[in-house]
């Protein structure tokens, strides 16, 4: 499994605050950063898997969404953070 309790965790803590934190916008974009990474690897290899391409394009709608919210809160996070993850924007 690519998504344990402890990567799951370890995501949280370097970006929520606390590995606790999981309502975090900031630890939530991380997570779907990591889950969009291993979709799009595993459709590399498998480009007829038409229900993986949709869970990524819902993947990404959220994760859109997301970044929106921040950067209507605090554009400075929003920076950092799109920085840090390498996201294109």
């Amino acid at each position: 499994m690519y998504l344990n309790k402890e990567k799951k965790a370890e995501i949280f803590k370097k970006h929520g605050g606390s590995a606790t934190n999981t309502g975090s916008t900031e630890g939530q974009i991380a997570l779907f950063t990591y889950r969009i990474n291993h979709l799009t690897q595993h459709l590399k290899q498998n480009h007829k898997d038409f229900n993986t391409e949709r869970s990524l394009v819902k993947l990404v709608g959220k994760r859109r969404s997301l970044l929106d919210y921040l950067k209507k809160k605090d554009i400075e996070k929003y920076r950092s953070l799109i920085k840090e993850l390498g996201i294109r924007k």
